[in-house]
């Protein structure tokens, strides 16, 4: 259909939304009753003639033909339940239209044939032959419905919308023998296939978070799990399920509802579970795949934290490219187009144990980065061109390493300058990412090999993201604040979180680097970048006043011993901060600053301070809370641990 079109009688432009629905009053075959829904009128029979396809307009013939169909009873196989509209998300979507019961959604001819093969499938005793019919004549229960959209530009005949239920304006009634002949020859050859392997495989439908499995006895996980509010599946299984005369208890179902009033928190416990129990069957070292797809960042921590509380370590996150569209991302211009893949191990056992033997120490802390840096991608090439690997950044790296205490209940026993300084002193770095010494040498090879260095994408959204953007910037290029000032404004857009103060740029360069005021000897920082982009001023001596007069007022970023006493001081000042939202007495805090919450729940875990994390988090936006990776960590387990009694 087009998306504007001309009315056939005045000429106006219309699109499908400015026109008026129109609706027919019909007699329902179930109940008796009259009932109205949108009007459907046969356009276009398609026929074949030998091989040969051909399509007509319905002549009067075909149109008392199927008039006749219409007044046949509805063969009594034919399921007549009444979808729970007021319990769905996208009741809205069917209840207007006129469809309200599952039988509403075929056509008479479709109802006709379906019920009387199901009938006939009901009718065999011998328990197989009737699962293996109705697992047939169920396979196409949608595609036959109305649901089956017209799609000329695809030669595929069953086109239903996945993941909700959505009546189209232009239906394809596709004919269930031609379906059926089909199915039975695709079955048959995928069982002949797979016959001769079944003693490998084993399909098993039972809840995630109670497997029939011993401990540490799979050897790798991949699941596709719900995505928040993506695809109501509770909702959707209604339909095939209301044929067997069973409905889904959808109170243990992992999704965000509003309809049967779930929220994040519910979605991410049930997760959790989930994990848990994938963690407790799958072996140590070994590996789990987590699909993803959602453009929200709250769902995205939630999945994220959960893996992590059940003791998985992230080592990954790619992109993964489906093909074929959701209802969601052929639909919404805020949908994410392509899946995440997160790529998550289980610790070896040899870590569990030193852990256990050594308990919250910096050694164990090492230990952790040791093996996990064994873990990660050494090298990740797209197009040609080396890809700058998050997971080896020095800040993700320390936030795993937060995860993997906070989950074994423990204090972090490095603070974030303790742990970059130390970071740099024990493992090689290249590129803005840190490597183990065995793997570098491999990096190095292939970076030769490449014109150019990888580079991280920076998205400033918050205050870190905003120091992170302007260290950035003077690392290639110390600048006066002047300099700095236009481009760093250009960073703060759309992206900026809703309830994160925004930062004045010279506070963020008092706090987190320095300013050559033209005393002594210029900066190597600078000299370097004065001496490599200037020819007048190129083999200058530090203490020349030609460079000395450039480089005045000029911010770089320190050298890590000066950047730790730096590190030191604003810790410090953020804690100061926090204790200012402790006093806040207002109902909310509308905007703060996400580096002081960390700071102050880091704190707070540290001194096992539960009571001032959770009342913090009350006084907080849900946003705030479910936006943030570490917050939400904290907040999750500092409430485990009080409803504990810890």
């Amino acid at each position: 259909m087009r998306d504007v079109f001309p009315c056939p009688h005045c000429g106006a432009e219309l699109n499908k939304d400015r026109l008026e629905r129109v609706l027919e009053t019909r007699v329902d075959l179930a109940t008796g009753q009259s009932w109205q829904r949108v009007k459907f009128q046969p356009s276009i029979i398609s026929y074949s003639v030998g091989k040969t396809r051909y399509e007509k307009e319905p002549d009067a013939a075909d149109l008392a033909t199927l008039a006749k169909i219409e007044t046949l009873p509805l063969p009594a196989s034919v399921p007549t339940s009444r979808f729970p509209i007021e319990e769905m998300y996208h009741g809205s979507r069917i209840a207007p239209k006129g469809f309200t019961h599952v039988h509403h959604f075929y056509l008479p001819r479709a109802a006709q044939i379906i019920g009387a093969l199901w009938s006939k499938a009901e009718n065999y005793t011998d328990v197989g032959i009737r699962s293996s019919l109705k697992f047939l004549l169920e396979s196409h229960l949608v595609n036959l419905s109305i649901l089956n959209r017209y799609r000329p530009e695809v030669s595929f005949p069953y086109n239903p919308l996945n993941g909700v239920y959505y009546i189209p304006s232009l239906v394809s009634e596709a004919s269930p023998f031609t379906a059926y002949e089909n199915k039975i020859a695709r079955i048959v050859s995928a069982l002949r296939t797979s016959g001769q392997k079944t003693e490998h495989s084993l399909i098993s439908t039972e809840s995630a978070t109670n497997l029939p499995l011993p401990d540490n006895s799979v050897d790798y996980i991949f699941t596709d799990p719900p995505f928040g509010e993506n695809i109501y599946y509770a909702d959707l299984n209604f339909f095939i399920e209301s044929w067997h005369g069973v409905v889904t208890d959808a109170k243990p179902e992992a999704i965000i509802d509003k309809f049967k009033h779930k929220a994040l928190p519910e979605y991410q416990h049930l997760m959790q579970r989930c994990f848990a129990e994938y963690q407790r069957v799958l072996k140590p070292g070994h590996w789990i795949t987590v699909v993803f797809s959602n453009s929200k960042a709250a769902v995205w921590n939630a999945i994220q934290v959960a893996l992590q509380q059940a003791g998985f370590v992230v080592a990954e996150v790619t992109a993964l490219d489906k093909v074929q569209g959701s209802y969601r991302q052929v639909t919404s211009t805020t949908a994410v187009k392509q899946d995440l893949v997160i790529s998550a191990y289980k610790p070896n056992g040899g870590l569990e144990d030193r852990f256990k033997k050594s308990g919250a120490t910096v050694e164990s802390a090492w230990d952790f980065v040791q093996t996990h840096l064994r873990n990660l991608s050494v090298i990740k090439v797209k197009d040609g061109e080396l890809e700058f690997i998050v997971e080896r950044d020095p800040r993700r790296i320390y936030d795993r390493l937060v995860a993997w205490f906070v989950r074994h209940d423990a204090p972090v026993p490095l603070s974030s300058d303790e742990f970059l300084s130390g970071l740099r002193s024990r493992f090689p770095e290249r590129d803005g990412m840190v490597f183990l010494p065995e793997q570098v040498t491999e990096y190095d090879k292939k970076r030769a090999q490449t014109a150019q260095a990888p580079q991280m994408e920076l998205f400033v959204s918050d205050e870190r993201s905003a120091i992170d953007w302007v260290a950035d910037f003077l690392k290639a290029r110390p600048s006066t604040y002047q300099d700095i000032h236009p481009e760093f404004i250009r960073q703060l857009g759309a992206g900026w979180k809703k309830h994160e103060t925004r930062p004045e740029l010279s506070a963020l360069l008092e706090a987190n680097f320095l300013r050559y005021d033209g005393t002594g000897e210029v900066p190597s920082q600078i000299h370097r970048y004065l001496s490599t982009n200037y020819h007048d001023l190129r083999g200058l001596e530090k203490t020349d006043p030609r460079l000395n007069a450039r480089a005045q007022d000029r911010w770089y970023v320190p050298d890590p011993n000066k950047a730790q006493d730096l590190e030191k001081k604003r810790e410090k000042a953020l804690l100061k901060e926090f204790e200012t939202y402790k006093t806040f007495t207002g109902r909310k805090i509308k905007e703060s600053r996400l580096e002081v919450l960390r700071a102050g729940f880091n704190a707070a875990w540290a001194a096992k301070d539960y009571a001032t994390i959770l009342a913090i988090a009350n006084k907080l936006p849900e946003e705030t809370l479910q936006e943030d990776e570490r917050l939400l960590t904290l907040y999750d387990m500092a409430l485990t641990r009080s409803e504990d009694g810890a």
